[in-house]
């Protein structure tokens, strides 16, 4: 790992995965042990515990876990964190269960075994509490907060072996990358500094110009898309990563840019969604995470730039991986190219602001796509794939903000 950033925490990597005869010992194991069933956030959580992607994380967080990390951003050992990592079961199950057991955990949409939890603590939550700090609302519109409302009344604290990182090798194949993998990658290619691009969407003409700027400004890229669960509209994981792929084929320089993706759902946690996609980030390797417009953010619970300002009010050692601040950037008639607030002095009409929902929507609805929107061969895999569904089952994509403009 010489040459790039430490892992989370200043210490070695801490995956969870086991392997060989550890595997197969706790898979017959965990075949006598109480079930509990995880929610598709939960199993990309426990998936990116395996991975290492949460070190320093051991397993689920504890009650004063839970409680610093809400209220102070921290651990309850003062290591930075934004964002509880929780599993919840209900009531009646947690009542079966007693610290110091051991408890098999199953997908439950798949009925797959993801891994065996030491049980340290069971604790119930106020819903709210977390609501307001992490997503600043209690709104069940916000799909974030929908999920915390809708998880068990007891959370589950204590350390997890991990036995499976579910479909995504076998779904995504070399584009499935864990840490270790990511950073063996940069150190193959002699990459140190390394930026990260965080996406749910094909990238459009500004995101390819901000990955171009990072790679002025550092050894390579990492678009790291995220490949568990979105909120109904987004565009699926599989078509996205085919759009990328031929995006960086036909417009980017030979070996200045990795894709990979991560095992994650969205939560839409605006901010403080931002700086886990820091953490994490920091775990795959890199040194800088892209932070533009509206990061993380869903509808217009959010301020445009309120990720930027999370990350100016950080502790100085908080993280070692640094926000790479983006401002406003669209296509300007006049410039003749892509731009930024900072670059452009021309006025709106001359400007074509660009968004991931605006792209879907004018693709949902069949409606044209102006012109340096996006590449030519982005948008060609895009239509085929709305293409490919009855309008009857389309979802309305609703714009807010300067997206709707």
């Amino acid at each position: 790992m010489s040459g790039l950033v430490k892992p989370h925490g200043g210490g070695d990597l801490k995956p969870l995965l086991l392997t060989g005869d550890a595997l197969t010992e706790a898979s017959q194991k965990a075949q006598s042990l109480p079930k509990i069933t995880l929610s598709s956030r939960e199993v990309g959580d426990l998936i990116m515990l395996g991975t290492g992607g949460f070190t320093p994380l051991e397993g689920f967080m504890n009650k004063n876990d839970w409680h610093s990390v809400c209220h102070h951003m921290k651990l309850a050992n003062g290591i930075f964190w934004p964002i509880p990592i929780t599993l919840s079961t209900s009531k009646a199950k947690a009542e079966l269960l007693k610290p110091g057991q051991e408890v098999a955990l199953y997908d439950g949409a798949t009925d797959e075994l993801m891994g065996i939890l030491k049980l340290e603590e069971k604790y119930s939550i106020d819903k709210k509490v977390e609501c307001l700090e992490i997503f600043r609302t209690c709104d069940e519109a916000h799909p974030g907060v929908k999920m915390v409302m809708e998880q068990g009344d007891i959370n589950l604290a204590g350390q997890v072996q991990v036995l499976s990182q579910g479909h995504f090798p076998a779904t995504y194949g070399d584009q499935y990358m864990t840490p270790a993998q990511t950073r063996t990658a940069f150190k193959e290619r002699g990459w140190t500094k390394v930026t990260a691009f965080q996406t749910r969407n094909p990238l459009h003409r500004s995101h390819e110009y901000l990955v171009k700027c990072a790679i002025e400004v550092s050894d390579g890229v990492l678009v790291h898309s995220l490949l568990g669960n979105l909120k109904p509209g987004d565009i699926p994981a599989e078509v996205r990563s085919n759009a990328i792929s031929t995006l960086i084929d036909k417009y980017f320089v030979n070996n200045t840019v990795i894709q990979a993706g991560y095992p994650l759902d969205m939560r839409y946690a605006g901010p403080r969604e931002a700086l886990l996609h820091a953490v994490f980030r920091q775990n795959y390797g890199c040194a800088f995470l892209i932070v533009g417009r509206d990061h993380a953010g869903v509808g217009d619970y959010y301020g445009a730039f309120d990720a930027h300002e999370i990350f100016d009010q950080l502790p100085e050692d908080a993280l070692e991986i640094k926000a790479m601040k983006f401002d406003w950037t669209f296509y300007c008639k006049k410039c003749g190219g892509m731009a930024s607030m900072k670059t452009c002095p021309h006025d709106a009409e001359d400007r074509l602001l660009l968004s991931g929902s605006k792209l879907r929507k004018l693709l949902s609805e069949d409606q044209p796509v102006p012109e340096n929107f996006s590449r030519p061969e982005v948008l060609a895999i895009l239509s085929q794939y709305y293409q490919s569904i009855e309008q009857e089952d389309r979802v309305e994509v609703k714009l807010v903000g300067a997206s709707a403009q």
